[in-house]
């Protein structure tokens, strides 16, 4: 059952979190003009604090975008879920979420050739919350910061130090190459992407040619996906307790290295990366007496991904050759894990292809199919023994938006499924825009599965959700 559960956490993963979106990042352009040599001197920072300074007759509330929301999610209909022959699990409408939430973000082109970015989330958990439950029926107020890098553009160079996030995959939303930054997944909210993805601490550096570009980084400070937080949907009582990983004397980095070239209506990428697997593998304590030990896994990716645009059709293509994984891994933190690890490291393919049709200026539609499998795969396995992920597997994805009323008013639907027909999630979403400030949001969700799926737990589900947000 916890196989099944954190497999069933990381096919909605793929679907209520897009793994291609960005953050909206000022990137510079390359012909800024900036006076002087890289040299620390008086001129450094140009005009930007003196006291006459046109970048400081404005208020500097200018540079600080805040959202606060307001969320209400849960459960609707009651049913039972059979597990198996004369077994089933009772399935109870109840509210799981409310909560009040602020998101800041700061950007600062402070000076020519300089850019300030940082971003931050406060979560305030109120009655009937999840969160409010498993803290004892407790308001719970949670703070995480998110981006905060320092970026200097010159040239046909940028530079990015601080927490940040790299996005190499072309598929929208199901690409198998985005697997450089972690994720922090804990319900069946559409949420924004800041809120999922997990900034690390970084130096980017790109080099922006006349028809390529060079992109590295190095990571001196891997992270890894935070175990299930108690009482969400996707959270199973541990045998044993989930720990940090222990660094101890040790130090882990990442890096990676990312050419693309453009040609006329398509571009085209190679990269190669030396990564750890963002999903920590918990192995049972000696003796079965304390707390699960966390272990990491390094190996290498090579990728290559391309795009062509034919009119108001762009196909994406993403193809990922990834050495030494775990066998039984895969990426969602959780106890699943736990469950008979096998310690065998495989080569494993995958690939990602797709295309984004721009029905007209105001309808879209998507869809992202990804399919990998493990090369060898019964190769070092014992009698008895069986993998998570055997022989082709994989999900779709597929997206429709249509806005109206003068952008007032966005209509969305997403359809997902599984490579073998197991299972379907169906979504419908609708954002009204009421002014500048004030907006207001609802999802459906409705999951078919049968008993081959993970998503067997979550099955025949109705789940509805509203979000009331104000922005200044």
């Amino acid at each position: 059952m916890k196989k099944l559960a954190g497999l069933a956490a990381t096919t909605l993963l793929v679907v209520l979190n897009p793994a291609n979106a960005q953050d909206n990042v000022l990137i510079l352009d390359n012909d800024v003009p900036f006076d002087g040599d890289f040299i620390f001197d008086d001129d450094l920072f140009g005009g930007a604090f003196d006291e006459n300074s046109s970048a400081n007759t404005r208020s500097w509330l200018d540079d600080f975008t805040i959202k606060i929301s307001q969320q209400f999610s849960g459960q609707a209909n009651n049913h039972g879920i059979k597990i198996t022959p004369g077994f089933s699990i009772p399935r109870e409408a109840e509210l799981e979420t409310n909560r009040l939430g602020a998101n800041i973000r700061y950007q600062n082109a402070f000076a020519p050739g300089w850019l300030l970015q940082a971003s931050a989330q406060i979560r305030i958990y109120l009655n009937n919350d999840y969160q409010y439950r498993a803290e004892g029926d407790s308001v719970d107020i949670e703070s995480r910061g998110n981006e905060f890098f320092l970026q200097r553009s010159f040239d046909q160079h940028s530079i990015k130090l601080g927490r940040q996030t790299v996005v190499w995959g072309e598929t929208s939303g199901n690409s198998v190459l985005d697997v450089i930054n972690t994720t922090e997944f804990r319900d069946f909210n559409i949420i924004d992407i800041e809120d999922a993805r997990l900034n690390q601490w970084m130096l980017v550096w790109d080099y922006f040619g006349e028809n390529s570009n060079f992109s590295s980084f190095v990571n001196l400070y891997p992270e890894f996906n935070p175990a299930a937080v108690r009482g969400s949907p996707f959270f199973f009582e541990p045998e044993f307790n989930l720990t940090d990983y222990d660094r101890d004397s040790s130090m882990l980095f990442e890096a990676g290295t990312q050419w693309r070239k453009s040609f006329e209506g398509s571009d085209i990428s190679f990269m190669v990366a030396y990564l750890y697997e963002n999903q920590l593998r918990y192995e049972d304590p000696e003796m079965r007496i304390g707390d699960a030990a966390a272990k990491t896994n390094d190996f290498f990716l090579l990728g290559f991904s391309a795009n062509r645009a034919i009119g108001k059709l762009l196909l994406n293509f993403d193809l990922a050759y990834s050495h030494d994984v775990l066998a039984d891994s895969f990426n969602f933190p959780g106890t699943a894990s736990l469950a008979n690890p096998i310690n065998l490291k495989k080569d494993q393919i995958g690939s990602s292809l797709g295309f984004e049709y721009a029905i007209s200026n105001e309808q879209t539609v998507s869809l992202g199919i990804q399919a990998q499998m493990l090369l060898d795969e019964d190769e070092g396995l014992l009698p008895g023994q069986s993998l998570i992920n055997e022989g082709v597997f994989g999900s779709w994805l597929m997206r429709y938006s249509n806005t109206l009323m003068n952008n007032d008013l966005v209509i969305s639907s997403t359809l997902q499924g599984d490579l073998a027909a197991n299972s379907l999630l169906a979504l419908l979403g609708a954002e009204y825009t009421i002014n500048d400030n004030w907006s207001i949001g609802g999802q459906i969700i409705n999951i078919t599965s049968n008993d081959e799926s993970p998503l067997l737990f979550f099955a025949e589900d109705v789940r509805l959700s509203v979000t009331l947000t104000y922005s200044f």
